[in-house]
């Protein structure tokens, strides 16, 4: 059962189903007076080894409640490499929520302990069988609590998925690589499959050319490794300039002179920048002592190329954290289109609240999968399958070209001084 099937439940059943809940109304305040050394609680009974979370049958039911405790006080720990999010960001996740009334407490299960649920699905890929094992309730309040999580966190993207500022990001206006030539750029964006599980009667429709299922995920980000837009539930199918063009049909606006960095996948319009074809894209950092490149057009994409790559870190960062991204589900497939979205918006969450992205990168956390399959990493080349784009082109084409002309004239200038220079300073140590 999905969490999406809670909601056949009647409300007359609810108290039947946290019966199991009730005991934690004792539970959290013997918890609290345990923490603060006023209680007797044997501290060697902690579930502090992270082997100890993958047998679920032997962690007592007072055990996750104070594991949750553990999580909130501690604000290194255990609870990071549990649930991947840092302690003081799971409290201030749950005061958010809990203030403006999207997730309330209830009998025995409180905010943070039902968020702490939701965490633990999306980066163990846990079944509802696994959650009700580690969290110990019924599977009715496992349903219950995951459905609200979603019907909580979902819709705040509006709230944390925000456009991204209109003036020169300081990564452009910083750097004189970039700087003017890039200075009405805000943003990059790239597509992502995210593979599913569908029924057969449902499955055309999401099978990509890689011949698996998957959703086709769009994704948009600053220079700050955040997230500013995400486009879910379209089929595997689905290019990814058709993609986005959903999405712009769905609300997504571009302000007028700006633009995304799109790969090659995309058309080139004035909206959306991509790199020219047929030419070298260097999707390394570049050794600029010794890079030397043939004409303006792979200078261009070099250019492009080194800050394009912030979508991929960025998109990086949020599998590292919700690896559930990368394998096909057991859930139902409205919650399994969700997914995305719901991680973006806890992903922008964590940067905003200062997640330490180093300790993210060393932690191993066991992870329930299914067998791994091959999803496409992008289009290679723009197929001019939306034909409203196919008319932007050659807009998209001069404005390209201007910029890597420009880019391209101050390149050789540049060297062309270094050259100047060094043969001056060569002269006078021959003189000298």
């Amino acid at each position: 059962m999905d969490p999406e099937d809670s909601s056949e439940f009647e409300e007359d059943n609810d108290d039947e189903e946290e019966e199991d809940d009730d005991l934690m109304l004792l539970i959290l305040p013997a918890v609290y007076l345990a923490s603060t050394g006023i209680g007797t609680l044997d501290q060697t009974s902690m579930v502090t080894d992270a082997t100890a979370i993958e047998t679920p049958s032997q962690v007592s039911k007072f055990n996750d409640a104070e594991w949750i405790c553990k999580v909130l006080e501690d604000d290194r720990g255990q609870g990071y490499d549990k649930l991947r999010v840092e302690p003081h960001i799971l409290l201030e996740l749950s005061r958010y929520l809990r203030s403006n009334d999207l997730l309330r407490n209830t009998r025995g299960v409180s905010v943070e302990e039902k968020i702490g649920m939701f965490i633990y699905m999306l980066s163990r890929n846990a079944s509802f069988q696994k959650l009700n094992d580690r969290f110990k309730y019924s599977t009715e309040t496992i349903h219950r609590h995951i459905k609200a999580c979603f019907d909580a966190v979902t819709p705040m993207t509006a709230e944390f998925v925000k456009p991204p500022l209109t003036q020169a990001h300081r990564k452009i206006s910083s750097d004189t690589r970039y700087q003017p030539y890039f200075e009405n750029c805000i943003g990059a964006i790239d597509g992502i499959h995210v593979p599913v599980t569908i029924s057969d009667s449902e499955a055309a429709p999401y099978r990509n050319r890689q011949e698996s299922l998957s959703q086709n995920v769009m994704l948009a980000c600053d220079f700050d490794l955040n997230f500013v837009y995400v486009s879910c539930s379209r089929e595997g199918s689905a290019s990814d300039a058709a993609v986005l063009y959903s999405a712009i049909e769905s609300g997504f606006e571009v302000p007028r002179g700006k633009y995304y960095l799109v790969d090659a996948g995309y058309a080139n319009t004035p909206s959306f920048l991509a790199p020219y074809n047929e030419v070298p894209y260097h999707t390394e950092e570049q050794d600029e002592s010794n890079f030397q490149p043939m004409d303006y057009r792979e200078l261009f994409n070099v250019r492009h190329a080194q800050l394009h790559r912030h979508i991929k870190r960025t998109v990086g960062l949020l599998k590292m954290r919700f690896p559930i991204l990368n394998v096909a589900t057991s859930y139902r497939k409205d919650t399994q289109l969700k997914i995305p979205s719901a991680a973006v918006v806890l992903h922008n969450i964590i940067q905003r609240q200062g997640g330490n992205e180093e300790l993210l990168c060393e932690q191993t956390i066991p992870f329930a999968s299914h067998k791994t399959v091959d999803v496409p990493s992008g289009d290679d080349t723009y197929g001019y399958d939306v034909s409203a784009f196919n008319s932007e082109c050659d807009m998209g084409n001069a404005l390209r070209d201007g910029i890597a002309l420009r880019m391209w004239a101050d390149y050789q200038s540049s060297i062309s001084a270094c050259m100047s220079d060094f043969r001056i300073e060569k002269a006078g140590l021959k003189e000298y």
